[in-house]
């Protein structure tokens, strides 16, 4: 009875409680905008809410005094205190300031039972904010993170076909298929191309990251560590996650334009972004529409006759005579026009007060517009194909002087992802579904078909009757991706994660027309043969388990595991371990952690076959054919079946906060590599040279990263900030002898160094912001260190070393009022283009230097007699183009 009795009163009591508590409610806001998803805290009550799409949240209190925080990811925490009175309702507005230091933002990335702060954190992670990305003044976001992040590397590649359609990148020099992408936290599809040219990252497949526009990305996560255990198959040398914007209101118009100093490559784009909320302001939606065209931007080499006349067996007055006309051989080495339309959207509603859906979709179109080599007059002779005096007469008079084949590439890129977060019983469930896709789709115009092939009356079936337009077929690439991840904390210490995913991925390879294949096929590009076409596809499901521990407040140890079934070669079983510890008032924390990853052969790799052109030093353009792993040709050459790629990362470091505005962080990284995938050298077989992939090689890869942040100083009536980043490669090298097949070596020392060599030994960013009033500028200075080749042809006693070199950018923003904002950038501000020299590897090295005449000849090899004298024919370490000037127009609504 006694129990009953206290239970009654305690029921009165909290009954007659709630009937006295009043409201406080408000708006929290920042710079003008809500912010969605604030905490709101009354800590010693342990009551609390969130704010909705407009920034509004609601607490029920009873009359007294309290503490209530508010606190949002990339804002800094305030704290008001606010007496409650007998008024039913009281209002407390509040405005966050923004804080961008990245040690202090909270990121999806290097946890799957916890989300920490970057200072937080046992692994190296870098955040960079909107502002960083549009300062640079680049096209692209892909080129935005060259000149943000020293371990990220891109370059456009020197050969324009399929490649001109996605530039390979890459973090610590690992080749693009080592970095995983995320949206949102969700894994992006792969691209459907496989890099088969002579540059870096070849015989891999990446995620197109051009295809988001830089207006729809509220900030970037990367993660500088190896992350298979987390993440999966690809994450051996990084993660980058995208986390699109979620603001409904602070939408903005923006109008920009550009060109070289060269006057070509003219760019204008369009971008809008808004966002609204719907749904009694229970959901929110954020879109981006952006369209741009980029023209073309040639840099082709004044063309070498002794060279030609050589290499063609040409007469040498016939190759004078043409190049007096164009000295260019007609090439079009350049940077490809390219036109591209972009759409994402980012959307949540809540359900009820613990349950929300969330998707969000991204589509991305572009056209390439790009040119094989010029085929010169002496190179296809009207005395050998008469027709081609009908076919081109292109020259003064309606005279034949040669073509140039044109491709043009078609993609299609999109992703989009549905799903809901929930919290039941003190567990956090977020079940979600993903698909992406990938098209690429090529033609070859003003071109011909010369192969000899006759009907049975015996008329040419090409040749003079040959179409000068081809559809030589393209691929594509699609992925469906289940996944369910559950974490909670145990206890005040501990915390858990537990997750599975299923993918299923298909790979095509789209057959050409008859005419682009049959025989020779279409002069440039061949098309695919309806024998190497096909749709393949494969599925894996996989599962972690993730615990961290904070042992005391300063020491955190974590660890994960992760096993993934894959149906075409078996289980993959990773797993990592890291700690953190912080001391010295938490100012300095030391990181650490090891772990073991794996890179599953992609279906490009596995079943890519097909012939393609490629430069042959000193022999111009020949056709070399590649193998796919499971086909009897691989089999009777002896190659085995493609396994995934092992790896084991260690990686330690520190940062520091040493006062407010100032951290750094120091990392170093080694990262070993088994069982590297890669396209093998050429190998002599009955039929000609053929290539195919293999389990090739081992690598081992270690350097250093540092990080230098100095914000928010007073200077000269304005703010000033400082940064210094920097990325040093130590040892990229092969671990281990080479794999040969019918007495080659898999890889030759052209490959070695487009895999360890050709990207920057060091590369480092220093850069300044100031703010002043309506002005803001930024100036930024990226120095790349040497990069090395050892291309086709060339003498084995000679290597080509590309020169350090420092690219300044500058940023200058004026904002005319709170609507309009005029923005002026000059990129590569000093004109600053690759160079490159040889060196010798010996002294037989050095008596050709010191030839004159040898040394010519060796130039000439490997920059197809000059076309590509600025970058040669394997690739260099930065853009070729020059100074960029680019204005643009902001509205803001």
């Amino acid at each position: 009875m006694n129990k009953i009795y206290i239970y009654f009163l305690f029921l009165l009591f909290a009954i007659s409680g709630s009937a006295f508590a009043q409201e406080l409610s408000g708006v929290v806001t920042s710079e003008g905008s809500p912010v969605v998803g604030a905490n709101v805290m009354v800590i010693s009550l342990k009551q609390g809410t969130v704010t909705d799409v407009n920034g509004k949240y609601q607490l029920k209190l009873r009359p007294g005094t309290y503490s209530v925080t508010f606190s949002s990811v990339g804002y800094t925490t305030k704290t008001v205190v606010v007496t409650i009175g007998e008024v039913e309702q009281q209002t407390l507005n509040v405005s966050l300031n923004a804080d961008t230091k990245q040690m202090q933002d909270i990121v999806v990335l290097g946890s799957r039972s916890q989300e920490r702060t970057v200072i937080d954190s046992p692994v190296p992670i870098d955040i960079i904010a909107l502002k960083e990305l549009t300062s640079t003044g680049q096209n692209s976001f892909d080129k935005i993170l060259q000149y943000r992040v020293p371990s990220f590397n891109t370059v456009q590649t020197p050969v324009n076909d399929a490649t001109a359609l996605l530039d390979p990148f890459e973090i610590r020099n690992m080749g693009v298929s080592r970095t995983l992408i995320l949206i949102n936290g969700k894994r992006k599809n792969l691209s459907a191309l496989v890099y088969t040219q002579t540059s870096p990252s070849r015989g891999e497949s990446g995620s197109d990251i051009s295809a988001i526009p830089v207006d729809a990305i509220k900030r970037v996560e990367i993660l500088r560590d190896g992350a298979s255990a987390q993440y999966g198959s690809d994450a051996i040398a990084g993660v980058i996650n995208i986390v699109l914007k979620d603001n409904v209101n602070g939408g903005h118009l923006a109008v920009k334009n550009g060109m070289t100093s060269e006057g070509d490559g003219k760019m204008f784009g369009v971008s809008f972004n808004n966002g609204s909320s719907f749904g009694d302001n229970k959901g929110f939606v954020n879109y981006t529409i952006d369209l741009s065209r980029v023209g073309e931007a040639r840099r082709s080499g004044v063309v070498d006759a002794e060279g030609e006349a050589s290499d063609f067996g040409a007469n040498i007055a016939d190759v004078k005579k043409f190049l007096a006309y164009d000295k260019y051989a007609g090439n079009r080495s350049s940077s490809p026009a390219t036109s591209a339309a972009k759409f994402v959207f980012n959307s949540g509603f809540n359900l009820s007060e613990n349950t929300d859906l969330y998707a969000n979709a991204a589509y991305f179109y572009k056209k390439v517009n790009s040119f094989a080599n010029y085929r010169t007059p002496y190179w296809r002779p009207v005395s050998s194909f008469p027709y081609l005096a009908n076919f081109f007469p292109d020259g003064p008079g309606g005279s034949y002087v040669g073509y140039v084949p044109t491709f043009e590439g078609d993609l299609i890129d999109y992703n989009a992802t549905v799903g809901v977060r929930t919290k039941k019983m003190g567990w956090n469930i977020d079940a979600s579904f993903t698909t992406g896709y990938n098209s690429q789709d090529y033609t070859v115009l003003n071109s011909h078909n010369r192969s000899d092939l006759k009907d049975i009356n015996g008329e040419f079936i090409y040749r003079e009757n040959s179409p000068l337009i081809f559809k030589p077929g393209g691929t594509k690439f699609s992925n469906q991706i289940g996944n369910i991840d559950i974490s909670r904390p145990l206890t005040d210490k501990i915390s858990i994660g537990i997750g599975t995913e299923f993918r299923s991925e298909t790979f095509e390879i789209i057959p050409g027309d008859k005419a682009s294949w049959d025989g020779i096929g279409a002069d440039s590009y061949a098309g695919n043969r309806p024998e190497n076409s096909g749709i393949f596809n494969r599925f894996n499901f996989g599962g972690y388990f993730d615990v961290g521990y904070d042992i005391t407040k300063s020491l955190l140890v974590a660890a994960t595991v992760r096993n993934e079934y894959y149906s075409d070669f078996g289980n993959a079983f990773v797993y990592k371990l890291s700690s953190r510890y912080k001391t010295y008032d938490d100012k300095i924390t030391l990181r650490g952690s090891y772990s073991t990853g794996f890179k599953a052969p992609t279906l490009h790799q596995i079943y890519t076959q097909r012939v393609q052109y490629s430069f042959v030093p000193g022999k111009g353009i020949q056709s070399i054919g590649l193998v796919n792993n499971v086909s009897p040709q691989a089999r009777i050459l002896g190659v085995e079946k493609l396994t995934p790629e092992k790896s084991t990362n260690l990686t330690f470091g520190l940062g520091a906060l040493l006062i407010t505005d100032l951290n750094f962080t120091f990392d170093y990284y080694n990262i070993s590599v088994k069982d590297r995938i890669v396209i093998s050298n050429r190998v002599a077989t009955a039929n000609g040279e053929v290539e195919f992939f293999t389990n090739s090689i081992s690598t081992i890869t270690s350097g250093v990263d540092v990080v230098v942040n100095y914000q928010n100083i007073d200077f000269a009536s304005g703010v000033l900030g400082l940064s210094v980043a920097g990325n040093i490669n130590l040892k990229n090298e092969r671990d281990g002898a080479i794999l040969k097949v019918k007495g080659t070596d898999v890889i030759d020392a052209t490959q070695e160094a487009l895999f360890f060599t050709s990207r920057p030994k060091q590369k480092f960013i220093v850069g300044a912001t100031y703010e002043m009033g309506k002005i803001s500028a930024t100036l930024n200075n990226t120095y790349f260190g040497s990069t090395e080749f050892r291309q086709a042809g060339m003498d084995a006693n000679l290597k080509t070393v590309f020169a350090p070199k420092v690219v300044t950018d500058i940023n200058i923003s004026y904002a005319f009022d709170d609507n309009f904002t005029l923005t002026a950038n000059v990129d590569n501000i000093f004109n600053v283009i690759p160079t490159w020299d040889f060196e010798a590897l010996n002294a037989n090295g050095e008596k050709i230097l010191k030839d004159a005449a040898k040394k010519k000849e060796q130039s000439n090899l490997i920059t197809f007699n000059q076309r590509y004298s600025i970058m040669t024919y394997d690739g260099y370490h930065f853009s070729q183009l020059g100074t960029l000037f680019n204005v643009g127009l902001t509205y803001k609504f």
